[in-house]
């Protein structure tokens, strides 16, 4: 009997290891699929109604493994700096750009996967595809953009759509109508989507300031329809 109830604690105990290394198993596949960068899910997405016929929607932390995209792009994309006529003078454009036209590959496979996201989520509210990426890389806190609308284009006139998945150092993104008024604030990074509707690229404007604080850099994916910068 005693050598019976031994052999039954050590077989009751190897049971249990393997229950042990299982659970291990199980949780470190769920922390693998976790940190696989892919877009995520839409239907948590939150819409702000603004004035005017504007709208936000925002979906924190849409992109999984959105560090990973991040270094990625900050290798692949031929980032480049521009300079631009501003009054009477030529300054630098305080952030490196990259622009990916109508029918040109995207820099990652994972951001044709999230434009495809993005088209299935709104094909019957926006009507057609995004077709365009423009990427800003900001690289701490003396990169910006000033106020404004983006309305060269389809946007100065009609309803339209903006994409902006945010990748890296979270930066404020703030908007505020043209009309005047107080301006909201979404800090916006590590795989952020904030989508703009509506008439917003009309009737409101957005920025991102500069900070004195020390930061590390963010990279801006924007998606547009056709015929919308």
């Amino acid at each position: 009997m005693a050598m019976r109830a031994a052999r039954y604690t050590n077989t009751h105990l190897d049971f249990g290891r393997i229950i042990e290394r299982m659970n291990a198993a199980i949780q470190g596949s769920l922390l693998d699929l976790t940190d696989t960068p892919a877009p995520g899910p839409l239907d948590q997405i939150q819409r702000t109604e603004l004035t005017a016929g504007a709208w936000i929607d925002f979906r924190p932390a849409w992109m999984r493994g959105a560090d990973e995209l991040f270094e990625r792009l900050l290798g692949a994309v031929p980032w480049r700096a521009e300079r631009r006529r501003m009054y009477e003078r030529v300054v630098d454009v305080p952030r490196l750009l990259c622009f990916y036209g109508e029918g040109e590959a995207l820099p990652d496979p994972l951001l044709t996967e999230a434009r495809d996201a993005l088209d299935a989520h709104y094909a019957a509210e926006l009507g057609e595809p995004f077709v365009t990426a423009g990427l800003c890389l900001y690289r701490d806190g003396r990169d910006s953009v000033a106020w404004h609308g983006d309305t060269i284009g389809r946007g100065s006139t009609q309803d339209t759509m903006v994409a902006i998945l945010s990748l890296g150092t979270p930066r404020p993104l703030l908007l505020r109508p043209v009309s005047g008024g107080s301006a909201l604030r979404y800090d916006v990074g590590h795989g952020d989507l904030l989508v703009m509707g509506g008439s917003c690229q009309r009737t409101w404007q957005h920025a991102i300031p500069k900070s004195a604080k020390p930061t590390g850099p963010r990279i801006s994916v924007q998606f547009r329809p056709s015929g919308v910068r």
